[in-house]
């Protein structure tokens, strides 16, 4: 690639990012799901319309799985342990027995209903057995669900990435022979080795880095990001689950009590969406419409009977003996979101080799999109009407840090020399210009909201709130009557610079 080839590239992948996201704001507004924009965009760039050509399906398999390794980490970063501590057990059950049975009865609904060979059939129900991390932690932050169900959702779908990858794997073997030993002894190997590693990168990152002292606060969400990063690249390496490491050191690192959580949280959710967004955008790319049309009706079948049959009976069964409620049990069949994941997992066996592979994506692709659509706007009535959802219920508040910017607000610090003629003004004497507020005002050490009648004393750090557009006037009444005092005017003074 030449360096013109270079910065070409980086113009559209910039233009294709920065149209990505104010379209999520715009797809958010009338209710449309922000990953299906995200896949729109990569077909409307596609050969069938745009005309940029795109089939590798390996690098979109690669690209793919580092992108998953990241939106785990962030599921990670972002989940608080009181709140899966209760519902390891029953999620840990969900995301093993729940994705073999989902994949036992969609294949076998594929083999009969579609004709589909064995292997193809595992693969499609292998495929769509896992719910989508993204998908779901979207969903919660929106749905103000009891803690014990967001819980489970929560952490199964950090948890049955696993477990489906290695199913896909185990199935795309070419030629196709299963030896159901072996598997089971594959499946432990990299379930526990996974485990035993995201755990250990977890705890022994946490303890280095609360001893580590870094010159600066911006580098800390990076090394916390960072080492959820080596544990999944490390289980990797190992033949291990990555994606199991990387959820669990990422929670174990989330919950250690490390310093700047709230930056580090906004850094995963910063990586979590570029990484959504260049995953479904390739995703996108790499299907082509007008092959799309002969698969429709088989992926509705499908998407039925893994809406209908597959995805209760699994949590009916997985579930078994945990006390969970029907109308839970029926609140989580009806949220088994599907997303990134099942398409990305198509990338496996058509790089294997895999004889009519390509058929499977096509397949993955339109349910996600069709059940996408019926699913993700049906999930808040379905907990109203089952009493999940209070008319009265509250939710944990969101508190987020805006730039000052962005609000057209601008924060001012001044100090109170021994000289200044601000030393007994009151903030109301002050007459700072409409909206123009102290906020605060820092006193030996000690920091506290001032009233109308407060005094400014010598000393003091004020902390002034104004907007961009009456700065320069609040500027202006702090010098004079820092000069003249609150008379100010009286002597014709009015805080102009010398």
């Amino acid at each position: 690639m030449s360096l013109h080839q270079l910065y070409l590239a980086m113009l559209i992948g910039g233009l294709v990012l920065l149209f990505s996201i104010v379209g999520t704001r715009v797809a958010t507004r009338v209710g449309f799901p922000a990953l299906l924009f995200f896949l729109l965009v990569g077909v409307v760039l596609g050969e069938d319309i745009l005309g940029l050509d795109f089939d590798n399906a390996e690098l979109a398999r690669n690209v793919g799985t580092a992108a998953l390794g990241v939106i785990l980490v962030e599921g990670g970063l972002t989940t608080k342990f009181s709140d899966i501590r209760a519902m390891l057990a029953p999620a840990a059950v969900l995301a093993t027995v729940g994705v073999v049975v989902s994949t036992v009865i969609t294949a076998v609904g594929a083999h009969i209903l579609l004709g589909m060979d064995w292997q193809l059939s595992l693969l499609l129900g292998a495929i769509v057995s896992s719910t989508d991390a993204a998908a779901v932690f979207s969903v919660l932050r929106l749905i103000p669900l009891p803690r014990r169900v967001a819980g489970l959702l929560e952490a199964e779908s950090g948890f049955n990435d696993a477990p489906a990858v290695i199913l896909v794997l185990t199935f795309s073997v070419v030629p196709f022979v299963f030896e159901p030993e072996s598997a089971v002894a594959v499946i432990g190997y990299e379930l526990v080795a996974g485990a035993v590693i995201g755990l250990a990168c977890g705890f022994v990152g946490a303890l280095l880095i609360r001893r580590v002292a870094l010159p600066a606060s911006g580098l800390y969400p990076i090394a916390i990001f960072g080492l959820a990063i080596v544990a999944f690249a490390a289980a990797g390496t190992a033949h291990a689950s990555g994606f199991l490491a990387a959820y669990l050191a990422a929670v174990v690192l989330a919950n250690s009590g490390l310093p700047h959580r709230s930056a580090t949280r906004s850094f995963a959710e910063g990586l979590g969406w570029l990484a959504q967004i260049g995953l479904f955008v390739i995703l996108g790319l790499l299907v082509n419409p007008s092959g799309l049309a002969a698969d429709i009706v088989p992926a509705v079948i499908i998407g039925f009977v893994l809406l209908f049959i597959a995805r209760p009976v699994s949590v009916v069964v997985s579930l078994i003996g945990f006390r969970i409620p029907w109308t839970e049990q029926f609140f989580l069949s009806c949220a088994g979101l599907r997303g990134a994941v099942p398409i990305v997992l198509t990338t496996f066996p058509i790089v294997a080799g895999v004889p009519d592979s390509y058929r499977l994506l096509n397949i993955v692709f339109v349910l996600v999109v069709v059940f996408t659509l019926i699913q993700g706007p049906s999930l808040r009535p379905v907990a109203q009407r089952l009493g999940l959802i209070s008319r009265v219920s509250t939710r944990e508040i969101q508190v987020e840090a805006a730039p000052l910017d962005v609000l057209d607000a601008e924060l001012l610090t001044t100090t109170v020399q021994a000289d200044s003629r601000l030393h007994n003004v009151t903030v109301l004497e002050l007459r700072l210009p409409d909206p123009s507020v102290i906020t605060l005002i820092i006193r030996d050490g000690h920091t506290f909201v001032p009233l109308p009648d407060t005094r400014i004393e010598t000393g003091d750090e004020l902390m002034i709130v104004t907007t961009s557009r009456t700065r320069a006037a609040a500027e202006r009444r702090l010098r004079a009557v820092s000069r003249r005092g609150k008379l100010a005017y009286w002597f014709d003074e009015y805080g102009e610079t010398d």
